[in-house]
């Protein structure tokens, strides 16, 4: 793979953006998911085989350009949303490939002879996979949801991290109530902020960006933000404090169409509040 790149987004074509690193974005924009899903392949120039980060929507033309594009060593799923599972059954059927997670409801076998060292069944905090030339390490990342991970690896001199929605190329990521925990999502911040500085950002949507630590970091220093905004809001009201209220107050301008999530989201909150006595 060369390290040839281009604007984002791009549909339908395989983006060389490292060495090791390319990307097919998924045509399923929206208010959740950017410009799309983007779905990585993975492998060492001469590999002879890759591994697919996060297959992406149920979309057929897509997933045949991802099966057919050299031989799958397996699939590894960064958290379990419809937007970047819906397609796993079809690549599967595709290709054979392995699958691995964190969650084990996921994991399934090769049906196929494969080239070893990708491992079998749940993924574990620190393992490594050892596949298509490369060594991914594992960091397992609760807070978008309980079975988010991201993969850090390096090579020719290149660190890269693979961050699902953990970390997005734009925007910042939703944390909401109904499977995502705000204490977690801190904590996993405050890890990724420790990465060596330069580590490529490669994430589930939006563009790439050359520092994952620096994301890191303007995240976590977002959530503080909002945290304050909601301790600020709960302070100016009367009566039942409800995440309907507080959203009014802290998300006054969000458009219609995301509203839920922004209530969900201050749910959230309010849960990290009470967890620490604030409530």
């Amino acid at each position: 793979m060369s390290t040839r790149s281009s604007a984002h987004p791009t549909y339908g074509v395989l983006r060389p953006v490292l060495e090791y690193a390319a990307v097919r974005l998924a045509h399923n924009p929206g208010p959740m998911t950017l410009d799309g899903t983007n779905t990585w392949l993975v492998g060492a120039p001469g590999a002879g085989e890759c591994v697919v980060v996060d297959p992406g929507p149920a979309d057929a033309e897509h997933l045949r350009a991802v099966g057919e594009h050299l031989p799958l060593a397996g699939v590894l799923l960064t958290h379990h949303h419809p937007d970047h599972t819906d397609g796993l059954e079809e690549l599967v059927e595709l290709t054979g490939a392995p699958v691995r997670a964190v969650d084990p409801a996921w994991c399934t076998s090769a049906t196929r002879n494969t080239s070893g060292g990708f491992g079998s069944g749940p993924l574990e905090d620190g393992e490594v996979v050892e596949a298509a030339g490369l060594e991914l390490r594992v960091l397992v990342t609760p807070g978008h949801t309980a079975d988010s991970m991201c993969l850090h690896t390096e090579h020719g001199g290149v660190p890269a991290l693979f961050a699902g929605d953990t970390l997005l190329g734009r925007g910042t990521t939703v944390v909401m109530a109904d499977d995502g925990h705000l204490g977690s999502y801190l904590s996993s911040l405050r890890r990724l902020g420790e990465l060596a500085p330069g580590t490529r950002l490669l994430p589930g949507h939006g563009p790439e960006a050359p520092d994952a630590r620096e994301v890191a970091e303007h995240y976590l220093e977002h959530r503080r933000q909002r945290i304050d905004q909601v301790r600020a809001a709960i302070s100016g009201l009367e009566g039942e404090v409800s995440a309907r209220r507080v959203t009014d107050v802290v998300y006054a301008d969000v458009d219609p169409s995301v509203r839920p999530a922004a209530e969900s989201t201050v749910l959230a909150q309010l849960e990290y509040l009470r967890e620490r006595g604030e409530l």
